[in-house]
């Protein structure tokens, strides 16, 4: 009536697929530990350091990426999700810092709605920034930025976004860009 072979491919299938998830976990807090670095990184203006850390994350996304090939439905694991909008966050913020533009999603490697999420978790860190570089007087860098968390918005408004994740974390950025635009006030009614 039941048949054990059947069952026990099944067990040995949930097995693998466990072992391999718990394989990705692991590699996912290493893509987010150095995501968090290379963020750490520039804010301190060490962009030799952090591109030292962009090498080893890319290593570490790569395999991250092989464990995903063992089953599909990897790709879908919160873990996974987090650290790779994470990792986004990091080089685009990296790029931006570097060389005022932000690096393309094909170039990165990733999902959209990955990219999207990076994007999106981008303006905060930028703020951060602009901030700082308001406090040591560099004005036109805190436009700089504030210009391109305006634009991300305009062009993140076209889209209609049916995950609620995404959507929440687009709203945050009009909260940024309302610190950013407060902010270069603040810096043009000290000018005068």
């Amino acid at each position: 009536m039941i048949n054990q072979k059947e069952f026990t491919k099944l067990r040995k299938k949930v097995q693998d697929y466990d072992t391999e998830r718990e394989k990705l976990i692991k590699k996912s807090r290493e893509v987010l530990k150095l995501s968090k670095q290379i963020i750490y990184a520039v804010h301190r203006d060490e962009l030799t350091a952090a591109l030292s850390l962009i090498k080893k994350i890319e290593k570490e996304k790569k395999n991250l990426e092989g464990i995903t090939k063992h089953s599909r439905a990897l790709l879908f694991e919160g873990s996974y999700k987090v650290a790779m909008q994470e990792y986004v966050e990091a080089l685009l913020y990296y790029g931006f810092i570097k060389n005022g533009k932000l690096i393309k999603k094909e170039k990165l490697g990733v999902r959209v709605n990955h990219y999207i999420l990076g994007i999106c978790d981008l303006p905060g860190e930028l703020v951060r920034k602009a901030v700082f570089l308001a406090g040591k007087g560099r004005v036109q860098e805190v436009i700089k930025i504030k210009e391109l968390v305006d634009g991300l918005y305009g062009e993140l408004l076209k889209f209609d976004f049916r995950e609620n994740e995404i959507r929440r974390k687009f709203d945050s950025i009009k909260y940024d860009l309302r610190k950013l635009e407060d902010l270069v006030l603040d810096l043009k009614l000290k000018k005068r």
